[in-house]
């Protein structure tokens, strides 16, 4: 039950006791009336939040619709970055002339002769499929 109709209940209940003008009787009169008019402000108070909270609501829509507008759609702009920021990879080689180390992209790598920074130099490289740890026997000669 919402509280006007608990309160109609309780009057309800009050008549049929029929209290009548005793002093016990008009305090339970004058109860009612003070929860009656509370009853009556907590509803008053619940409609205009229910309107607050439409309004709100709506502004909410608004600033959603602004922010839109503005500022476009994240989720497009955070994929557009993450493709914008592709991070070239670097490669350090050490100039077989002075020792020195120079760093390349993979372009400038793949192009197979590089620019010593250092003392100008230029050197070829050579890709072999073999890493550090190899015991093909070709790799094992070359290091030694």
């Amino acid at each position: 039950m919402e509280l006007k109709e608990r309160a109609a209940y309780l009057k309800g209940l009050m008549e049929g006791l029929e209290i009548g003008d005793s002093k016990e009787g008009k305090v339970l009169k004058a109860m009612y009336d003070l929860l009656e008019d509370l009853c009556d402000t907590v509803a008053d108070m619940d409609d205009d939040l229910d309107q607050v909270y439409d309004e709100l609501d709506a502004m909410d829509e608004d600033m959603d619709d602004l922010e839109e507008a503005v500022f476009g759609d994240d989720e497009d702009d955070e994929e557009e970055d993450d493709e914008d920021e592709e991070v070239e990879a670097e490669y350090e080689l050490t100039c077989p002339n002075c020792g020195a180390v120079t760093v390349v992209d993979e372009d400038t790598l793949l192009n197979e002769q590089v620019c010593c920074g250092n003392c100008g130099a230029e050197f070829e490289i050579e890709f072999s499929e073999c890493g550090e740890d190899c015991e093909c026997g070709d790799c094992t000669e070359e290091n030694e």
